[in-house]
């Protein structure tokens, strides 16, 4: 694929590059950090491409949410569940649509929205994501898995979640399938921390969300294959399910909706290391206004109500709400870093 091609071909030359990647891998981009167009811009942990400009008073935020029926989401669980009990899956990443109302443009999100990876797609999306894909750092790569949300104001929710015998199983299948995919690509793949705990700050709760550690060596050539890598690693495990192959055929069966650039991946390689994050909490506009792309991890072990009520958990912005009403600010490029 000429994705992929290029991607190698810019990495055996050190040159820094941005890749946007889909989920159906149907419309990658991979562009140089020094030629990235207006209107794309993006935060990988501490690098972006943007400088902060002041404007108006920021308003009381306004975000309204109105979630798929509970009666279609439990008819495609219930075919989920088919395939499950069949053998054909193990675990599944269902996903729905949520049509939002919000008083924020898609740029006021992108700049209040506090999270380790964003990217803002022109005016088509924005991403917020809590969660890492791959990072490649001295020669090392690692995955961070991250499967397993809870309302942090669910008496001592962190345990709770960790001691979850559903969430447990589920966790397990992620992190074997994520020390499969990596030892495709490197070696002396192990799982330094197994099931952690990050806490998440929205504009109406917080949530504990649930992620893993998994590392490998990779060879010392590796620039030169970084397509050949993030190929062999797609779509990400914790966004698809286990077997991957078939899993995904089913996903695209029972949704029926292109994911498109939702829970697809992007990252930065800098010349010589890569950080790269997983496109979830996302927003996107289309001609009947924004919609917010969610989902949950189904196995045998599922529970219908609490599959959907996590689903709806996970459409916040990560916003403190101390920082409502606070000065906004537009974004404009800065030179590359």
């Amino acid at each position: 694929m000429q994705w992929i091609d290029r991607m190698n071909f810019l990495g055996s030359r050190k040159i820094p590059f941005l890749f946007i990647l889909d989920f159906e891998l149907q419309k990658p981009e991979v562009l140089p950090l020094n030629k990235l167009p207006d209107g794309l811009y993006y935060k990988v942990q501490e690098r972006k491409n943007y400088v902060l400009h002041s404007y108006d008073q920021c308003p009381d935020i306004i975000f309204e949410r109105f979630p798929t029926e509970y009666q279609k989401f439990q008819k495609a669980f219930g075919q989920v569940m088919a395939e499950i009990n069949y053998g054909n899956s193990f675990l599944l990443n269902l996903t729905f649509p949520t049509p939002i109302s919000t008083n924020l443009s898609l740029q006021a999100i992108f700049k209040l929205a506090r999270a380790k990876y964003k990217l803002l797609y022109y005016d088509q999306f924005v991403v917020f994501s809590p969660e890492i894909f791959v990072r490649i750092e001295d020669g090392y790569i690692s995955s961070y898995p991250m499967k397993g949300t809870i309302d942090a104001s669910v008496p001592d929710a962190e345990n709770v979640i960790l001691n979850d015998e559903k969430e447990l199983a589920e966790h397990y299948t992620i992190v074997d399938l994520i020390r499969n995919d990596l030892s495709m690509v490197a070696d002396h793949v192990q799982v330094p921390r197994f099931r952690y705990t990050d806490l998440i700050h929205t504009h109406h709760k917080s949530l504990y969300q649930v992620s893993s550690e998994v590392k490998g060596k990779l060879p010392a050539d590796y620039p030169s294959k970084i397509g050949n890598i993030m190929a062999s690693l797609l779509p990400a495990g914790s966004i698809s399910g286990a077997p991957k192959d078939k899993t995904v055929q089913i996903i695209q069966r029972i949704e029926g909706l292109e994911r498109g650039y939702y829970t697809g991946v992007f990252g930065i390689f800098d010349g010589v290391n890569l950080d790269s994050g997983v496109m979830i909490r996302y927003i996107e506009q289309t001609e009947a206004g924004l919609r917010y792309r969610s989902g949950c991890g189904i196995t045998s072990m599922s529970d219908c109500l609490k599959e959907y009520n996590e689903m709806i958990d996970k459409i916040y912005v990560p916003i403190d709400r101390k920082h409502q009403g606070l000065q906004q600010e537009s974004v404009s490029h800065q030179v590359a870093q």
